[in-house]
């Protein structure tokens, strides 16, 4: 039986480049405002980088025992996944957001039919905005049963964030 190699994340630089909103140092990441560190190839700044979220980034694709396939790789798919990102019920919940406007249709029929064998609930997003720009919210989507897609509004309403 063949060993399995370790995933890298180059090329891909899909969270750094601001498709995972998260803050480094005093700068908001989000779409169309990347990471001040990100060279589009990679980190300009990589020995400094933080522990939090850089480090402790959990991009699916690249997660030892990944459950994706090689073709996922978000740069790819156009889709970050994020494992495990909370519970409902007791049911796993994963975070799914574009690489790009919204997750391409054979990527989030992936995502879903992944859900549904695997007993799991999912959320993803798609960009707001126009011609590239995007704006810092984005609409989140539930994928599951009804009241989960009600309990993720709600939360949503409340001004929660979904996945952290």
């Amino acid at each position: 039986m063949a060993k399995k190699l370790a995933r890298l994340c180059q090329p891909c630089t899909a969270c750094c480049d601001g498709w995972v909103k998260m803050k480094i140092g005093s700068a908001d990441v989000y779409p169309s405002h990347p990471c001040p560190h990100s060279t589009g190839k990679g980190c300009a700044d990589y020995a400094n980088r933080p522990s939090d979220p850089c480090d402790h980034f959990n991009c699916a694709w690249i997660i030892k025992d990944s459950p994706l396939p090689d073709w996922m790789k978000p740069s790819n798919a156009k889709a970050i996944l994020m494992l495990n990102k909370r519970e409902w019920q007791g049911f796993p919940v994963d975070v799914a957001v574009p690489v790009g406007k919204r997750i391409p249709p054979r990527t989030l029929k992936w995502l879903q039919t992944f859900a549904e064998k695997n007993s799991r609930l999912l959320i993803y997003t798609e960009q707001i905005g126009e011609k590239g720009q995007f704006e810092k919210q984005q609409t989140v989507i539930a994928y599951g049963t009804e009241q989960f897609q009600l309990d993720v509004q709600r939360s949503q309403q409340a001004g929660m964030n979904l996945w952290q």
